[in-house]
């Protein structure tokens, strides 16, 4: 049935849904009757939404595809700043549970017809009066437009109760805004033959319900029960920036990777300079005076002022010296990650990648090309333990005066 119809059908009602999403933005929507699962799949990319859930009475189903919703590596890589909850139910549309009342969103994609009308009339009471969100979705099959389909007779499915036409339908939704407070927009998908439109409507047909303002967000009738009637069968929390270890993670990466590359930047603008390499020469003189003078000094890590009044820190063997200022000022991702600079020293201090000098103001790196090259010297002299300090001693035009 559904090949004559390009993209098919199904799709069609889906992405009347994702449409829905993407003007409206809700942020927690509630999918009926999910089963495979397929429609939540879709709607996990919209992070602007934080909660996200599935409920269907087949658990065999759900708990098959379930894993489906999982997140994806590149979740992990690249957390999102906002925060996702994926939530499976197993129950009855028919029966109440406290845990899905409040949504913004309650979608019901070719559900109803699969209910007994008696129980539709309970789905109504449950969705509208009881779960009371503000906006519900439910699309179901026009039976006007069954005469289209000449090898069918009788029902589209063999499982579905009743198929409404479109009066039917609307008679149905007028009822339940009456009793409610909602108002309703009527529309569908699947386009009937040109000419046919009058005559036959949309193949399926979609009833909007907006819950009217200044109406209480569950019936009376309802408000002080809380009953718990379905079985939870997955929860997952998507990875987010809001969670401190994932913030913290992503933010250490960005630290060092930012880091190297201003000192990679560095030591390019300084190759060659004969007076900074003097300067770094007779500051690491310097340093290892003071550390003979100072024994008190742990770690081998020490700090003094240079000529030009400077704070400057770097280990006694290898090290360059990365202000937090000038990350903060150069690197867009630390600066949006951090939320403060005192926050990012925060964050940094007492992580086991990340060394920071002994005020907390810098980033210390080994100085990996100097190390290379001192190995390689070392080793032809036969003196592999030497040590030698190198410290970042910045030119004239240095990064602390561009922050």
């Amino acid at each position: 049935m559904d090949p004559i119809f390009s993209p098919p059908l199904h799709r069609q009602r889906h992405q009347f849904v994702i449409d829905f999403v993407k003007r409206n933005k809700p942020q927690k929507v509630l999918d009926l009757g999910c089963s495979e699962c397929t429609l939540l799949k879709q709607l996990r990319f919209h992070r602007e939404m934080q909660l996200l859930v599935g409920l269907d009475i087949d658990g065999a189903t759900l708990k098959k595809k379930m894993h489906g919703l999982a997140p994806m590596s590149t979740d992990y890589l690249q957390p999102s700043d906002d925060q996702l909850r994926i939530e499976l139910y197993q129950g009855s549309v028919t029966q109440r549970d406290a845990r899905l009342r409040g949504f913004d969103l309650v979608t019901s994609i070719e559900l109803i017809e699969h209910l007994t009308l008696a129980d539709v009339d309970r789905f109504s009471e449950v969705v509208f009066g009881y779960m009371a969100p503000v906006a519900v979705i439910v699309s179901t099959p026009n039976y006007e437009f069954n005469h289209l389909f000449p090898e069918r007779t009788g029902y589209r499915h063999h499982d579905h109760k009743f198929e409404w036409s479109r009066a039917e339908f609307k008679s149905w939704a007028l009822k339940v805004c009456l009793d409610y407070g909602y108002e309703v927009e009527f529309t569908g998908v699947g386009d009937p033959p040109a000419g046919q439109e009058e005559r036959v409507g949309f193949c399926s047909q979609i009833g909007v319900f907006r819950r009217l303002r200044g109406r209480a967000v569950c019936n009376m009738l309802f408000c002080d029960e809380d009953e718990f009637s379905y079985t939870l069968l997955y929860s997952k929390n998507y990875p987010s920036l809001h969670d401190n270890k994932i913030l913290q993670r992503v933010l250490v990466t960005e630290v060092l990777s930012g880091a190297e590359t201003l000192r990679r930047k560095w030591a390019e603008e300084t190759t060659g300079d004969r007076d900074a390499a003097d300067g770094r020469a007779e500051a690491c003189g310097a340093a290892m005076r003071i550390l003979a003078e100072h024994p008190e000094v742990e770690d081998g890590e020490l700090s003094w002022t240079d000529g030009r009044g400077q704070q400057e820190s770097c280990e006694l063997r290898r090290c360059v010296s990365v202000p937090l200022a000038v990350l903060w000022s150069r690197c867009p991702k630390v600066r949006g990650l951090g939320g403060s600079l005192s926050n990012l020293r925060q964050l940094l201090m007492d992580h086991p990648d990340v060394t920071l000098s002994q005020d907390g103001s810098a980033v210390l790196l080994n100085d990996q090309e100097q190390e290379e090259e001192e190995h390689d010297e070392l080793e032809d002299s036969g003196y592999a333990e030497a040590r030698v300090c190198s410290l970042s001693v910045e030119p004239e035009e240095n990064w602390d005066a561009n922050v």
